[in-house]
């Protein structure tokens, strides 16, 4: 073979392997950009759902936000805006470096004739804006003044108890007593400890125990928020500096008021008191200044003239009331002291015919005294904003009084009207076997008061939205 043919064939190998290579390497790249495709396709979807899902949190925020609104303003539809601007109302929404990440538009149907509003909430990212999730709740309004009992907490009603009007916790209830209307819990199940009569704690349902027509028992219902309750001891306050109201200071160890059926009420300042020894779940073992050994009469009013009476000391309320009344006790700045309302007495009204309502609303406790009558009434809306309604255990080993043991023992209990507890509120003390208590009532009877529901005492807390159905759109 000659060089000139060596050198042909040479390059005839040459020119046939190029295309190969050309065919492999464009393969290669269509496949590598295939890959690439592939892959930014799929992250472009994970960031979607992330997207997705972050919006779906962004709208309900925005009927968080409506929510809270309507429990500052229950009656505005608009944000705020008025009445001429009828929404969608749309707001940022900031991460927690305070950047604004989203956003979301709310648009508010008002009360249909049921009482109920409608809230939408659409919500977005500003990096996928056309992802959108949109949330439509409804809530009611509930009036407080339609129950008998509304409590934060665990609730337990002994053998002994019969409560003839609706009854609400947030919390779990044992029922051993007797109901006549319903009651409703917000726990599907709960923890019962001590509170409720576990020695060990064990979980319960929401609603348990001995009572007998379990079929009013409800649960889980939605929870009644506390924490937006209306009750606002400013307004109070501004409205007893008012020539309709009676402004009392911080200064003496608190005020004495006495209802007369006449339709008027005097206001003595105390200025002395005395102690008993007291035991509760909260503070162990306590002295009570709760006995007014001295007072100094400063003024009677008529109720016809006088709607509120703000206190920033301990007030002690008694007597037969003959009108429309509240009598409010806490210390500003709230947070910063307690104050308390004390029964040492039967507060009853003149008649039942709905023309007398008698409002109680304490920053912390509404405290039943040691020596209130065997036969003890009360009658009015009852509000403890941060407390709860006690009688505390004046028959406890090691923290009584000489002869307790008489005293502390009352033959009954009624109460007529509306009773609202922040914490858990008990004037029976168990003896540690059976259900007798050792200190407290044989029987109680809690009744729901009628007049209450649609016309309650002057500043109880308004109605309160109350969640009703949820679905995504």
């Amino acid at each position: 073979m000659t060089i000139f043919e060596i050198s042909s064939m040479k390059n005839i190998q040459k020119g046939t392997i190029t295309p190969g290579l050309i065919v492999v390497s464009s393969a290669f790249i269509i496949a590598i950009y295939a890959i690439l495709f592939v892959l930014t396709v799929q992250l472009d979807f994970a960031h979607r759902q992330v997207a997705s899902e972050q919006s779906l949190h962004i709208a309900e925020a925005g009927i968080n936000y409506y929510i809270w609104h309507l429990s500052k303003d229950p009656n505005d539809y608009h944000d705020g805006l008025g009445s001429q601007t009828p929404g969608p109302f749309v707001h940022d929404f900031k991460d927690p470096q305070k950047d604004t990440v989203g956003k979301y538009s709310i648009e508010i149907t008002q009360p249909d004739a049921n009482n109920i509003v409608t809230i939408k909430s659409t919500g977005w990212m500003l990096q996928y804006p056309k992802v959108k999730r949109t949330i439509v709740a409804q809530y009611g309004k509930v009036s407080l003044g339609s129950y008998a009992f509304v409590n934060n907490t665990n609730l337990w009603f002994g053998n002994e108890v019969t409560v003839n009007g609706k009854v609400h916790s947030n919390g779990g209830i044992r029922q051993d007593g007797t109901n006549t209307s319903n009651l409703y819990s917000a726990k599907s199940t709960y923890i019962c400890g001590l509170e409720t009569g576990c020695p060990n704690p064990e979980e319960k349902p929401g609603i348990w125990g001995q009572g007998e027509d379990d079929t009013l028992w409800e649960f889980p219902v939605p929870p009644i928020d506390f924490d937006s309750l209306n009750v606002n001891f400013n307004t109070m306050k501004e409205a007893s500096l008012t020539a309709s109201g009676v402004y009392l200071g911080p200064g003496p160890l608190g005020y004495h008021i006495v209802f007369a059926s006449d339709g008027s009420f005097s206001i003595y300042e105390v200025t002395g008191t005395n102690f008993l020894k007291a035991f509760s779940d909260d503070n162990g073992c306590e002295d009570l200044y709760q006995i007014i050994t001295n007072e100094t009469l400063l003024s009677t009013y008529n109720t016809t003239d006088k709607n509120i009476v703000f206190s920033e000391a301990n007030v002690w309320v008694e007597g037969v009331l003959n009108g429309v009344v509240t009598v409010a006790a806490a210390r500003l700045p709230l947070g910063s002291y307690t104050t308390s309302i004390w029964l040492p007495n039967n507060l009853t009204y003149v008649d039942l015919s709905g023309n007398s309502r008698l409002g109680l609303i304490a920053q912390t406790d509404i405290v039943i005294m040691r020596d209130v009558p065997d036969n003890f009434t009360v009658m009015g809306a009852v509000v403890a904003k941060d407390g709860k309604v006690i009688r505390h255990h004046y028959n406890y080993s090691g923290c009584r009084e000489s002869g307790a043991g008489a005293t502390a023992m009352k033959n009954q209990f009624d109460f007529y009207g509306t009773m609202v507890s922040n914490k858990r509120s008990y004037w029976n003390h168990s003896s540690g076997g059976g259900q007798s208590p050792a200190s407290g009532f044989v029987k109680s009877t809690l009744n729901f008061d009628t007049n209450m529901g649609n016309n309650p005492a002057p500043y109880f807390p308004d109605a309160q939205y109350q969640f009703l159905s949820w679905r995504e759109e």
